[in-house]
């Protein structure tokens, strides 16, 4: 596997990238990083690699793609199953990860429309982003360090890129994840002391300033 080719399509503020950035970065793998900036044009290699889709992450390797975030992740855990495993061994816990994982997807929708809806608009649509991620913290993350219980894996993976963007939902929201969800806010502080996420995610004050930005240029700010 040392001499295989690994490249990433992604976009730096992607939560759906930064799942798959860490879990390369969980097996030591090394790969190349191509960035797209989708505030302007996808690249022909992007519109060449993912036809279906269009859209980021994209994984190639050895010059076959993977599509999707999660599938990215759970295919990297499948190749490279030498270390570090992401996903549980026993059969049930294993549907159960994947069941949470998808579950995360849905707070994309929430948080969009925080950050792409004018302030006096707002009523709402905090609680609406509130609400699932107090369930994932009650029911699934409860008193364990992880969500898989002492060690980090794919439900971690697949929701720590929310967890950069919680200070952008926050102060466009002018709400306080951390007063709502203080074990979840726990959980996101003790996976970005791990070097395989800290180093594969973004600022989130950086993230914050690029969406004040887009908000201003949309006439939502």
């Amino acid at each position: 596997m040392e001499n295989d080719e690994v490249i990433l399509l992604n976009f730096w503020p992607s939560m759906f990238g930064m799942r798959v950035r860490v879990a390369l970065a969980e097996k030591e793998i090394k790969y190349e990083y191509k960035e797209e900036d989708l505030f302007t044009a996808k690249s022909p290699l992007l519109l060449k690699m993912n036809p279906i889709h269009k859209k980021i992450p994209v994984l190639i390797h050895n010059g076959k793609t993977v599509c999707e975030s999660l599938i990215a992740v759970e295919y990297i855990d499948e190749v490279w199953n030498d270390k570090a495993p992401l996903l549980p061994s026993d059969p049930y816990e294993r549907a159960q990860a994947r069941f949470w994982a998808d579950y995360t997807d849905k707070l994309y929708d929430y948080g969009r429309k925080i950050w792409a809806t004018k302030r006096e608009e707002f009523e709402g649509i905090t609680k609406d982003l509130i609400d699932p991620l107090k369930l994932l913290e009650l029911e699934v993350l409860r008193d364990k360090p992880y969500f898989g219980g002492e060690s980090f894996g794919f439900v971690d993976i697949a929701l720590i890129g929310f967890y950069c963007w919680f200070y952008t939902y926050e102060n466009v929201g002018n709400f306080s994840i951390v007063a709502e969800c203080p074990k979840l806010a726990a959980w996101g502080k003790r996976c970005m002391q791990r070097e395989s996420v800290s180093k594969s995610v973004p600022d989130p004050h950086k993230i914050y300033e690029v969406l004040l930005e887009f908000r201003k240029n949309y006439g939502v700010e």
